[in-house]
């Protein structure tokens, strides 16, 4: 199978990249390296050093054998997005490549219209790409949870049945996003149906849980092919922060009260959800979505997952929450698609918290303990750019 990774020089698209590669499908990456400007922007950088594009690349066709076919473009320039997609003609492509940090979208009103203008833009003109080159291509689209926010009834997968006056209908399930990032993801979704509906494309809409890990059996190959560990208050998830501050001997800093619920999934399970849903395609005319999670935690218990996992001592601090949500609320999603489909899940164990205590252990000296004080609050319309540049 012909696969088209967008976003591959990311922290998922990479593993994803060679994950596809190793197990025999023809992979082309594409990237535009804005998630490195981010980095240049707020003055943070990946805790593991991270290879060029370039060098990445190389280093895959030198330890594998294999060549990716790389393209270098932005989607919002459509005449650019349609040249690839008529050019490598895939068979399904894999969207990464869009703006992923809540608090990034929620600095000011510029990084808000940049975030969606760069999502949505870019994903019309990819809907636009692949059905004048050919609409049997499969779009296999990552989403998020936090489409649907916190409601008090169950999260179905993307799809709910609905009796209202003694008539049924089925609808795409009613959304609650929690940040200008997360609505754009519901913008992706219902563009991205209406285009399944309307012109007979075929997607998939994974909406993912917060992902963990670093390495994959592909990434640890070799040191050049490491992808992203981000932990800074912008970019960085909530276990990543965790683990490096139980390593340095700081409290670990749980928002409000940390009953916020959060549906997780290993990065090795996310590369394998992605093969499962381009071997499965959805078919003509489908919009397709599952709930790509293995499983729910609170924020307070990922951090006592964290201490007990660790050997020292490590205290909890709890921070006024910089974000507008509910801290302690019903969480219940349906993730049964993928297993299904085959996935067999890795949840989250001592094993793996382990590993991750080495990773941080090993790169030490890279770490900035202020990029992980948070700065950006969900109540101002605008951060101060200095705190933004410095903290983050």
């Amino acid at each position: 199978m012909r696969i088209l990774v967008l976003g591959a020089d990311g922290y998922l698209g990479w593993p994803t990249a060679l994950y596809l590669s190793d197990h025999g499908h023809e992979v082309a990456v594409l990237d535009n390296f804005a998630r490195r400007g981010y980095d240049t922007e707020l003055g943070v950088r990946s805790l593991v050093p991270i290879e060029s594009f370039a060098d990445r690349v190389e280093a895959w066709r030198q330890v594998s054998g294999k060549q990716l076919t790389s393209y270098v473009g932005d989607l919002t320039d459509p005449e650019f997005t349609k040249a690839t997609i008529a050019g490598f003609r895939p068979d399904a492509v894999v969207h990464f490549a869009e703006q992923r940090a809540a608090p990034y979208s929620m600095i000011d009103q510029a990084h808000a219209v940049y975030t969606q203008t760069n999502n949505v833009v870019g994903t019309l003109n990819l809907l636009y790409a692949i059905a004048e080159t050919d609409p049997a291509i499969h779009l296999v689209k990552l989403g998020t949870m936090g489409e649907y926010g916190t409601p008090n009834i169950d999260i179905e997968e993307g799809w709910l049945e609905i009796t209202h006056n003694g008539r049924t209908d089925r609808m795409l399930y009613p959304k609650r996003p929690g940040s200008f990032y997360h609505l754009s993801k519901v913008h992706d979704s219902h563009n991205i149906e209406f285009a399944c509906r309307i012109w007979g494309l075929r997607a998939t809409d994974l909406n993912q849980g917060v992902v963990y890990g670093q390495q994959t059996p592909q990434t640890a190959l070799d040191p050049r092919l490491a992808t992203r560990f981000d932990y800074d208050a912008v970019f960085g998830t909530v276990l990543n922060r965790f683990v490096i501050q139980a390593v340095l001997g700081h409290p670990l800093t749980v928002y409000g009260t940390g009953g916020q619920t959060r549906g997780l999934i290993d990065i090795r399970d996310t590369a394998e959800c992605i093969r499962i849903a381009c071997e499965n395609p959805a078919a003509a005319g489908e919009f397709r979505v599952f709930n790509q999670m293995t499983q729910s935690l609170s924020v307070e218990q990922i951090a006592k997952t964290v201490a007990a996992a660790y050997p020292g001592d490590v205290q909890v601090e709890y921070l006024d929450n910089p974000r507008v949500e509910s801290e302690n609320h019903y969480y219940n999603a349906v993730h049964t698609s993928l297993e299904k489909l085959g996935l067999q899940p890795h949840l989250l164990s001592d094993t793996l918290i382990e590993s991750l205590f080495d990773v941080v252990a090993q790169n030490k000296d890279r770490i900035e303990p202020d990029a992980m004080r948070p700065v950006v609050h969900w109540r101002r319309q605008s951060n101060p750019s200095s705190a933004v540049a410095v903290a983050q």
